[in-house]
């Protein structure tokens, strides 16, 4: 099972009400894609953390991933909840399987 994890930091207008909606719209968007097993996003705990919001993903495979990224629902995401209120990501993947040897994730 492979869990990514991506990490964005906010355009300075960003308010906590767009925030809570980025949040909202997040879980529904994306839950909608057969290939999304888990979502989970949220915000920042720590007011001085680097990245405000951040969105977790869980996948079989690294297969359905990128069965995921060709998706008309992740664009539309990327479009409507990503690029209007956001100016960095980081994505980092995991392979959550214990003793599975990352080249088959």
């Amino acid at each position: 099972m492979v869990h990514q994890v991506a990490l964005y930091k906010l355009h300075p207008g960003v308010t906590d009400d767009i925030l809570e909606e980025m949040i909202r719209r997040t879980r529904s968007m994306l839950l909608k894609v057969p290939e999304v097993m888990a979502v989970r996003s949220g915000r920042k705990i720590d007011p001085n953390a680097e990245w405000p919001f951040f969105v977790g993903l869980d996948f079989e495979s690294r297969a359905k991933q990128r069965i995921f990224m060709d998706d008309g629902a992740w664009h539309k995401f990327q479009n409507d909840v990503i690029k209007p209120y956001t100016t960095e990501k980081l994505v980092l993947d995991y392979e959550l399987d214990p003793g599975k040897n990352i080249k088959y994730s």
